[in-house]
C-alpha cells in the first residue's frame, strides 16, 4: 500500500486506528481454544467486527511463532482471509528484525514478498545494527520499513534516551541518520504513546513521516496527547491498540464488544481528523 493509499484510506474510514491482533489462547474466549482453527477464527470475528472502524492490523509474531508450525498456519489462515475480503486495510508484521544483510533479505522475504505467503503491507524492524541491516527490507515497491524509536517500555531508558557528546539522545540519532536509508514513501517510525510529550521532538526531525503509536488503552496512553503533539496534515499516525479492544470481552460477545471499542477510538479519531 503506497502513502497516498495509506492517506486516502485514513480519510475514507474516518479513522488511523491499528488493531493489534495479538492472539493468546490462554485469553481467547473459552468457547474457541478447543476448536481446531481456535485463533484463525477469533482473528477472523475481530476483523468482521473492526473493520470499519480502522485501517491497519498489527499480528505480534511472537504469539504465533510460539506455538510453532500451528501458529504459523493460523497467521497464513488471517492474512489469507484479510488479504480476499475486499476491503483495503493495511497489515504491520511487528517482527522487530534486524540482522546483517543476507539475513534481513531473508526476513525481508518472508513477510513482505507478494508472492509470498503472508504479504505484508510493512514490517517492524530494529535498527540497531544499522543501514545494511534494514535497507534489505525497502526494495519491495509499495511496502513499508517501520523503524523503532522511541518504545514505551521501562527499558527504553537503558539506551534510547541516553545522550552522546553533544547532547543529543540515541533515538534522536536513529531518526536522523535513518532518514537517508528511507524516505516518508516507505519508512515509518515506532513512537510509543506513553512518550507523548517527546512526540515534538520527534516531529522536529521526522516532520512529515508516518509514525506506529502502541501504548493507547491498556498501556495507558493517551489518544489526545498523541494527536496534540505527532498529528500532520496528512495525519501522519498509526494508533495500535491490542488488548483494549481483542481482549474487551472473553465472553461470546467478544467481537461485539470489540466493534463496540473499535468504533469508540474511531469516533475520537474522526473528531480530530
Amino acid at each position: 500500500m503506497t502513502r497516498k493509499e495509506l492517506i486516502d484510506l485514513i480519510r475514507e474510514r474516518r479513522s488511523f486506528l491499528c488493531v493489534g491482533l495479538d492472539t493468546d489462547p490462554a485469553k481467547m474466549p473459552e468457547h474457541l481454544r478447543n476448536e481446531k482453527d481456535g485463533i484463525f477464527l477469533f482473528n477472523r470475528a475481530i476483523i468482521d467486527a473492526t473493520i470499519d472502524h480502522c485501517v491497519a492490523y498489527k499480528p505480534n509474531l511472537a504469539f504465533y511463532e510460539a506455538l510453532g508450525i500451528e501458529g504459523l498456519r493460523q497467521l497464513k489462515l488471517t492474512m489469507d482471509y484479510i488479504h480476499g475480503m475486499g476491503k483495503a486495510v493495511f497489515t504491520i508484521a511487528d517482527a522487530k528484525r534486524g540482522d546483517i544483510g543476507n539475513t534481513s533479505e531473508r526476513y525481508a522475504k518472508a513477510f513482505l514478498d507478494p508472492k509470498g505467503d503472508f504479504n505484508f503491507d510493512a514490517i517492524t524492524v530494529a535498527p540497531y545494527m544499522g543501514a545494511d541491516s534494514v535497507q534489505p527490507f525497502t526494495v519491495y515497491d509499495g511496502k513499508w520499513v517501520i523503524l523503532l524509536a522511541l518504545t514505551s517500555n521501562k527499558g527504553a531508558f537503558d539506551f534510547q534516551l541516553t545522550e552522546d557528546k553533544e547532547g543529543t539522545p540515541l533515538y534522536q540519532r536513529v531518526l536522523e541518520t535513518s532518514k537517508q536509508w528511507g524516505s516518508e514513501e516507505n519508512m515509518m517510525y515506532v513512537v510509543g504513546a506513553t512518550k507523548a510529550e517527546m512526540l515534538t521532538d520527534v516531529r522536529r526531525i521526522v516532520p512529515g513521516s508516518f509514525l506506529l503509536v502502541p501504548g493507547v488503552g491498556a498501556q495507558g496512553g493517551s489518544l489526545e496527547e498523541v494527536c496534540k503533539y505527532g498529528l500532520t496534515k496528512d495525519c501522519g499516525l498509526l494508533v495500535n491498540s491490542s488488548r483494549g479492544i481483542i481482549y474487551a470481552s472473553n465472553g461470546t460477545d467478544f467481537a461485539e464488544a470489540a466493534a463496540r471499542e473499535a468504533k469508540k477510538l474511531q469516533q475520537q479519531m474522526a473528531a480530530v481528523l
